[in-house]
């Protein structure tokens, strides 16, 4: 079902990197042949009378892309990359004021939401040393606790404009439980989002019944649609006809009725649907091959892949606690990523305590792929839909030769 790649002598590598890159459904190439056989065949004329009329190419996932992550159809579009989607979103979201500037978001939140964040605290003439609020773990803890969020949230609520987290942390892989976090939020009249990024095809999601305002994701990670691929967005359908709300506007983000009256309609009217924060035409052959890979999550089900998720990974976590302590004393590795399997997702992030980057480097030698997280952090995932539970021994029987 999917491409592995292979090492120099032929054998399969072990693939644990979903989590930055997941691997090529072997479908993806008869999905983008059929839109280059489209475009080569008729050109402009693909738009209506293609096999998946381009124009209306987006509206493929009105439901199985609302399926992926709790949504109902019309709030969920896939457009742009991650981190445009969250600037087009916060222009909508956040809205400072003097009284209420701040920004909340989690401790080692990936690098973009905080550029993001605290270029959109600039943007409204504030100051994001003073306006940027931190969740963190308590000391000596890695993964931050939901009663203390709970407690900071209706501590500092009444400064909070935006609370701004990760569905699950990039860099520990803990979940976080949104239904939680959201409920505590609008208890003290905050807006929520969240960057879905690795939430997104690995663990399950409710947004609509969570009561989330937006969220954005990429779709390269778990969502298998390729490098740089298109990302996702959603918007609860509350916030759909509000006339106030501001946003950016384009033409496909216009009411389709008069889309194509161009130059005769300088009024920008949105759609009543998550589709109106599109501001251009969709980029088919990204869209493409996300359709080959949405495909397989419809066909098996995030119930399902979720279940093997949670004993492939509980097993990895095993054999790793299994490889014993140095002559110190001290556990050889030590996984940061929570213990309870409904608080983390594919991801293990291991804390290596000597020599960490001489041991990814035999990693690397030995057929492994994962990554490498400053200062001493190696990140794996064991995918449902591709790993299994002998590559999860095999992986471990390298870690014990090398710790």
């Amino acid at each position: 079902m999917f491409h592995i790649p292979k090492r120099d002598d032929g054998s399969d590598v072990i693939y644990f990197c979903g989590n930055s890159l997941g691997l090529q459904p072997k479908s993806v190439r008869g999905s983008i042949e059929q839109e280059l056989e489209d475009w080569a065949r008729l050109a402009v004329d693909a738009h209506f009378d293609g096999r998946t009329p381009w124009y209306s190419y987006h509206e493929v996932f009105r439901e199985s892309g609302a399926r992926l992550v709790g949504g109902r159809p019309g709030e969920v579009v896939y457009m742009n990359g991650l981190t445009v989607n969250l600037h087009l979103l916060m222009i909508s979201f956040y809205r400072p004021s003097r009284s209420r500037p701040c920004i909340l978001m989690e401790d080692t939140a990936f690098p973009s939401d905080t550029y993001a964040a605290r270029t959109q605290i600039r943007l409204h003439g504030f100051d994001p040393e003073e306006a940027l609020l931190i969740g963190k773990p308590r000391p000596g803890e890695y993964s931050l606790r939901t009663e203390d969020l709970e407690s900071l949230i209706d501590r500092e609520g009444d400064r909070i404009a935006l609370v701004l987290f990760g569905g699950v942390n990039y860099f520990t892989g803990q979940v976080f439980d949104i239904e939680r976090i959201v409920r505590a939020a609008r208890a003290r009249g905050c807006v929520v989002g969240f960057d879905l990024a690795h939430a997104a095809g690995n663990v399950p999601l409710r947004l609509h019944d969570w009561g989330v305002d937006f969220a954005a994701w990429c779709t390269y990670k778990y969502l298998n649609g390729g490098p740089g691929s298109v990302a996702g967005a959603f918007v609860h359908q509350r916030h759909h006809r509000s006339a106030s709300l501001p946003r950016l506007g384009g033409w496909w983000g216009n009411d389709p009725a008069t889309r194509f009256r161009m130059h005769l309609n300088t009024e920008f009217v949105p759609v009543e649907s998550a589709e109106a924060w599109q501001v251009s035409n969709p980029p088919i052959l990204s869209l493409a091959a996300l359709k080959a890979s949405l495909a397989i999550f419809d066909e098996v089900g995030m119930g399902a892949l979720r279940a093997k998720s949670e004993r492939l990974t509980g097993y990895l976590a095993h054999l790793i606690d299994e490889l014993g302590r140095d002559r110190a004393g001290s556990p050889r590795y030590e996984v940061i990523t929570p213990r309870d399997p409904a608080r983390r997702g594919c991801q293990l992030s291991i804390l290596v305590h000597d020599r960490p980057k001489d041991l990814f480097r035999a990693l690397q030698a030995e057929g492994v792929v994962c990554d490498f997280r400053e200062p001493n952090v190696v990140r794996v995932a064991p995918v449902p839909l591709y790993n299994t539970f002998h590559e999860a021994w095999r992986f471990a029987q390298v870690l014990a030769r090398h710790g």
